[in-house]
């Protein structure tokens, strides 16, 4: 059964007791009695599967600080079982924190992969990693592409498996930021998108649902074939130019959550990709312009 197949009012009272949501191969038993939280649940993850069993990788909950904080500046809380592992944001943040929250969750514990800060997305069974320093465009261009035809595996967490190199799935909703939101809106008028949180330690953030496609072969690995670092400048023709491998393995490793503590094992699964992927710098002012340079690469 998919979240999708509830109606709203079943799916806040399961949230109630916890709701255990499948994303790709992490199981999150959710709880909330927050409204905006559930129903952003409910649009955004219409197309997951509700897990089966009392199993659960991770038992998260956010909802409302008790006490005076109720009625004055209300606040939210993240909840990891019975831990509070960040500082309370106010309750309009409550659902950009759980999804904050569940990427923390996988960062800091999911060990059995070797995990980039990066996005991935896959086309003609090739799949594209690309790391973005804060502004480069990473999220924005990550949503064209998804919207484009291209599936999403992640616009956060690469996740390479341990045995095989292979690039494991999440196709959770992509975190879009700023500017970002009104340029997808712009691009994409079908896009469905959460509510706008405002004034948020990263600015304002709204999530984009992942395309149903991309949620129903969330299981299904990809192999790496290209490493791209996006830079948006404005008015810039739309063009890659060659990455050093070198520099390419040195960012990856910086920006890994889990390099240092997989020891050799993360070195070798970063040097793999040097291996079997070709590195590339991307500078793109339009993202028509972008999405056809990448059409032509997927097609080469």
């Amino acid at each position: 059964m998919r979240l999708g197949d509830l109606a709203l009012t079943e799916v806040r009272r399961r949230l109630r007791e916890g709701l255990p949501l499948s994303t790709g191969p992490f199981v999150f038993r959710i709880s909330t009695r927050l409204p905006h939280v559930a129903e952003n649940l409910h649009r955004l993850y219409a197309d997951f599967p509700l897990a089966e069993g009392p199993f659960a990788d991770f038992h998260v909950r956010v909802d409302a600080m008790p006490g005076p904080r109720r009625w004055l500046k209300p606040q939210a809380q993240f909840w990891l079982d019975a831990t509070r592992p960040f500082q309370p944001l106010p309750r309009d943040q409550a659902y950009a924190m759980l999804e904050w929250g569940m990427n923390w969750c996988i960062a800091g514990n999911a060990h059995h992969y070797l995990m980039l800060h990066a996005a991935v997305l896959e086309r003609n069974g090739h799949a594209l990693i690309m790391p973005g320093d804060p502004g480069a465009g990473k999220s924005t261009l990550t949503a064209a592409l998804m919207l484009d035809g291209w599936r999403l595996l992640s616009d956060e967490l690469t996740l390479i498996g341990r045995r095989d190199g292979l690039l494991r799935g999440l196709a959770r909703p992509v975190s879009l930021k700023n500017a970002s939101i009104d340029v997808i809106r712009a691009h994409a008028p079908q896009a469905v998108l959460g509510d706008v949180a405002r004034d948020t330690h990263k600015g304002t953030v709204s999530h984009l649902k992942p395309d149903p496609g991309s949620v129903a072969r969330v299981r299904e690995p990809a192999q790496p074939r290209w490493i791209v670092f996006p830079r948006w400048k404005a008015d810039a023709p739309a063009r890659l130019t060659p990455h050093s491998k070198a520099a390419a393995f040195l960012h990856l490793a910086s920006h890994a959550f889990n390099y240092s503590l997989l020891g050799a094992l993360g070195f070798k699964l970063t040097a793999g990709l040097m291996d079997t992927c070709d590195c590339w710098d991307f500078e793109y002012g339009s993202l028509p312009e972008a999405l056809r340079v990448f059409r032509g690469l997927a097609s080469a």
